[in-house]
């Protein structure tokens, strides 16, 4: 199988290369730096700089592409930036599988838990709406309705709602480490925000698992299915690094250094993957301790 990558040189995609190289299929990685993507994704992997430099048939596309939404503070610039990166890319996707005479069969394209908004209490599965109208739903639900497109071109598309990634590799966990190994770790305001968490390995495997099952399409939850409040999260890792988890990040400090961002942290969705596991897809990891100790090595 011939699989196009968008962010394939991110935290998801790597590993996605690495799965995929494995079993054999053909990998080709748009890039903004081509040069770059063989020695991060794997020397058998072609990097493009273009749509228009992708050789040959294509059987599967995976959109993975977009800035980092929790790096910086929401300004004007970076509201445009996330939004560009997302939809605009997805836009020019669709527009390029449009002008194909063999078209893939599946467009697999990411969005993100944050689709719901702030859940609160609620258990959100993907029959649920969206609960608020802040930028980040916004973001996720325009999103996914420009890759959608791709169904009236006779395209599967599925759409996968990430949680929160942890790795020893990086993203969210990386950015948690150092104050708890220095002993300043602990829940953020209140810290019963709702935290779902999904192990890189079910991320990877999920993202394969729907890949080939031929009538799986739309919304995915991909998260494990026991989500953990902010607080527990926060003792969890403290236990598994051997470090207190004791010190708060007080509400008001991060709505005055981060602004609307802060809505990130200081929010969550009790979000279930009741569509993966009806599917009959099985999670390795369901408990946050074990999906910790797992990593625990490398970080």
């Amino acid at each position: 199988m011939h699989i196009l990558l968008t962010g394939g040189t991110g935290l998801i995609g790597r590993q996605l290369c690495k799965h995929w190289l494995a079993q054999g299929h053909r990998l080709t990685v748009l890039s903004r730096q081509p040069e770059t993507v063989a020695q991060v994704c794997g020397d058998k992997v072609l990097g493009v700089a273009r749509l228009q430099e992708v050789i040959g048939t294509v059987d599967a596309v995976v959109n993975l592409a977009g800035a980092p939404i929790a790096d910086r503070p929401w300004t004007h610039k970076r509201k445009a930036l996330l939004w560009s990166s997302r939809i605009s890319l997805t836009e020019s996707l669709v527009a390029w599988m449009e002008g194909l005479e063999q078209k893939p069969t599946v467009l697999i394209s990411g969005s993100a838990v944050g689709w719901y908004g702030d859940g609160g209490e609620r258990e959100l599965t993907e029959a649920s709406g969206p609960v608020l109208d802040d930028f980040p739903s916004q973001l996720c639900i325009a999103w996914e309705e420009t890759a959608q497109r791709a169904e009236a071109l006779g395209i599967r598309v599925v759409l996968v709602r990430t949680g929160l990634v942890l790795a020893a590799e990086g993203g969210f966990l990386s950015r948690l480490l150092l104050p708890f190994k220095l002993a300043l770790g602990g829940p953020i305001g209140k810290g019963r925000q709702w935290m779902p968490w999904v192990h890189i390995k079910d991320q990877i495997a999920l993202i394969d698992f729907l890949l080939h099952k031929e009538d799986a399409s739309g919304p995915y939850n991909a998260c494990a299915p026991h989500p953990v409040r902010n607080r527990e999260f926060a003792k969890t890792l403290g236990q598994v690094l051997h470090r207190p988890a004791f010190m708060p990040m007080p509400a008001f400090a991060l709505k005055v250094g981060l602004g609307e961002l802060s809505g990130l942290l200081l929010g969550g969705q009790k979000a279930l993957p009741e569509r993966l596991l009806a599917a009959g897809f099985t999670f390795q990891f369901t408990e946050l301790r074990a999906a910790l100790d797992d990593l625990s090595s490398r970080l």
